[in-house]
């Protein structure tokens, strides 16, 4: 096979849910752009692979639909109440979308029909190339531009190299950026749910004493469960027998949507926090989970990762129409001083619930239930936090307000 060397503009090292949609939005903006991405794509998109489900905020929904990728999303859930609730508490908080507008709060996907959607997206920009399967040996980065060796034997050139290759990221590491985080001594059980009767758009989310019980709707009469423990608790529930499993599941649940199936496998993953000490090294930008990681107490993880992404291809397209190098010290420092406070700013927001709702002492307990009471109670506090949900708050890059590059 001969060697050859590929000249591009941008090379985004994973393609994932964060990596594919940067590369979608600056090589929609006439960038030349290339993905290596080590997983087989047909993998990607079966439910094997990934059963998850993500919450996609309306703001993120906004990016997808302005970088092509929405319309080719086969199946989408809209999320038109979130009911929050502590316990056995009568107090809770609810917020109905109908309050902020016509829009819902976000969809619910899961996560291989984004990634069908994604991949075929991806494929209709010109100036857009994916390698998959495919890894690099070694990348050198100077004054003068990023060179990949691939393990196929051909030479990668770019302007801008972006780590888009996960929580545990190589890139991160060979660039020497520590991170500083902590395990939440949890685990994140997660299934689908078939029950009997429809949810009619409502997630709920309760806050148990073991962790946050999310209850999330999806199409048809199902429900994505995202369900907390503590890591030893939840590997005894993971390796329960199917009936027993059922049980478990069923108490903490309830009976409001009538009788309940698992259908599928379970997953189950560690929870932690990191964060990246920097966004950004000579000619490299982190996004996404190798930027930073957060409890999925809120359902947002993927949405600030979609953050990062919108940030980032706006002030590298705007560069580029500048005639700036897209790669230089400027634009990355524009990047990390928009992303670094926001992502920090959340990541001690969810952090703060999980410690707050897993304290069961009596008076912390009845403050809490007073709190939700209050703010259900206060429409002007109460639309801040709705409009947060909808990822609309905040100053906002162009493709999360809907807008082209």
């Amino acid at each position: 096979m001969t060697e050859k060397s590929i000249n591009v503009d941008v090379l985004v090292v994973g393609g994932g849910l964060n990596g594919l949609p940067f590369a979608i939005a600056v090589a929609s903006a006439g960038l030349e752009v290339l993905v290596l991405e080590r997983e087989e794509p047909s993998h990607l998109v079966d439910a094997e692979f990934d059963g998850r489900v993500s919450a996609i905020a309306h703001a993120s929904r906004n990016l997808f639909r302005s970088c092509g990728i929405w319309s080719h999303v086969k199946a989408k859930e809209p999320m038109l109440d979130i009911r929050i609730t502590d316990g056995p508490s009568k107090f809770f908080l609810h917020y109905d979308h109908r309050q902020l507008g016509d829009e819902p709060f976000g969809h619910m996907v899961e996560n291989r029909h984004l990634r069908e959607a994604i991949y075929t997206r991806a494929a209709e920009i010109p100036t857009l190339s994916i390698l998959a399967p495919a890894e690099y040996s070694a990348i050198t980065r100077d004054s003068s531009g990023v060179s990949a060796h691939l393990t196929s034997g051909d030479i990668v050139t770019a302007r801008l190299l972006v780590a888009a290759d996960g929580r545990n990221s190589p890139l991160r590491k060979l660039a020497g950026i520590k991170t500083v985080g902590w395990s939440y001594d949890q685990m994140g059980i997660v299934c689908t749910i078939a029950h009997e009767t429809p949810h009619h758009g409502v997630a709920q989310e309760r806050f148990l004493k073991p962790g946050p019980f999310a209850i999330l709707p999806m199409t048809g009469n199902r429900s994505s469960l995202v369900w907390t423990e503590p890591i030893e608790r939840a590997k005894v529930i993971m390796a329960l027998p199917e009936a027993e499993f059922h049980r478990e599941m069923e108490k903490r649940f309830g009976d409001y949507l009538g009788d309940l199936k698992v259908v599928g496998p379970r997953w189950s993953y560690p929870l932690n926090l990191h964060q990246a000490e920097r966004y950004t090294d000579l000619r490299l930008a982190l996004i996404g989970d190798a930027a930073h990681g957060m409890h999925p107490i809120a359902g947002q993880g993927l949405n600030l990762g979609l953050r990062d992404v919108a940030a980032l291809a706006e002030v590298v397209v705007d560069a580029a129409r500048l005639g700036q190098d897209i790669g230089g010290a400027t634009v990355l420092e524009d990047y990390q001083r928009w992303r670094r406070f926001d992502s920090i700013a959340l990541l001690a927001i969810t952090d703060g619930l999980n410690r707050l709702f897993t304290n069961d002492i009596p008076p912390v307990r009845l403050a809490r239930d007073l709190g939700l009471a209050a703010v259900n109670k206060m429409p002007t506090l109460k639309g801040f936090f709705m409009e947060h949900a909808r990822g609309t708050v905040g100053k906002m890059p162009r493709l999360l307000r809907g807008e082209a590059l």
